[in-house]
């Protein structure tokens, strides 16, 4: 009979131990969500990272144009390239020029209006960037000759791809560790 006890005991401990456990307890939803957010955290760090690599000359900091977010209702999150609907603060960087002074050669035009509103984007606002790299662009041809295309490098989807897949075995490696930590308290 004190045998019988016991065993009702301890499953009814197994059982408090997983009705603390489930995603609609507050407290253990706060410490998923910290886990996926510092897993998905440093998926972004090394996608960044990717996009410095893709980016040979970013004195603007395109880079930094890659976000992540962690979803409120469901547990996930998502990494992307932002688009700003909002410019920032301009800035004053021009790109140097190689020419001496009275030197032959060069773009003799002055640079247009929109080209200059191009080149006072930064960081964050230039997230369209990051799209070109990553789609390539059409060939264009103006009045004044071909101007050339991007060549597509698709290196978003790749690299995301493949640091969300490491994301989510961070995450599942936490979950474990904390299922383990869970039981062994009891």
């Amino acid at each position: 009979m004190a045998q019988d006890a016991i065993t009702v005991t301890g499953i009814e401990q197994y059982q408090e131990a997983l009705r603390k456990m489930q995603t609609d307890n507050p407290a253990t939803r706060r410490v998923l969500q910290a886990i996926i957010r510092r897993a998905i955290g440093e998926a972004r760090k090394n996608v960044i990272q990717d996009a410095r690599d893709v980016l040979e000359n970013d004195p603007r900091h395109a880079y930094k144009a890659v976000r992540n977010s962690v979803y409120k209702q469901i547990l996930g999150g998502q990494i992307n390239i932002l688009s700003s609907r909002h410019r920032g603060a301009a800035t004053k960087y021009e790109p140097k020029r190689t020419l001496q002074e009275g030197q032959r050669g060069g773009n003799r035009r002055k640079r247009s209006s929109e080209t200059m509103r191009y080149m006072s984007y930064e960081g964050v606002d230039r997230g369209f960037i990051l799209r070109f790299l990553n789609a390539g662009t059409a060939e264009r041809e103006t009045r004044y000759g071909k101007r050339g295309s991007l060549a597509a490098r698709h290196w978003f989807g790749r690299s995301s791809a493949f640091q969300m897949d490491a994301a989510a075995s961070r995450i599942a490696e936490e979950i474990e560790n904390l299922l383990q930590q869970e039981f062994q308290q009891m």
